[in-house]
C-alpha cells in the first residue's frame, strides 16, 4: 500500500513564520482590539513579533514541512 504524502499543517502555516535560520517567529495573541484596558506598554510589546522557543520549535517546523 502506498504511503500517503505528508501535508503542511494549514492553520499554523497562517500564524508562523521560518526564518532562513530556522527559527520560528509569530505574533502575539490579544492584539487585535480593545486595546483601551491594555496598558501602553503591553500594546507596545504585543506589536513586537516574538520567537519560539523550546521543544514547540521541532514540533511547528516538523508541522511545515521544513526539515
Amino acid at each position: 500500500m502506498p504511503q500517503r504524502a505528508q501535508k503542511t499543517h494549514k492553520g499554523l502555516a497562517k500564524r508562523v513564520k521560518v526564518s532562513a535560520r530556522g527559527k520560528v517567529t509569530y505574533k502575539k495573541p490579544f492584539a487585535g482590539h480593545l486595546m483601551t484596558g491594555k496598558s501602553g506598554r503591553r500594546r507596545i510589546r504585543l506589536r513586537r513579533s516574538h520567537t519560539l522557543t523550546g521543544a514547540l520549535v521541532k514540533r511547528v517546523r516538523r508541522a511545515l514541512l521544513c526539515e
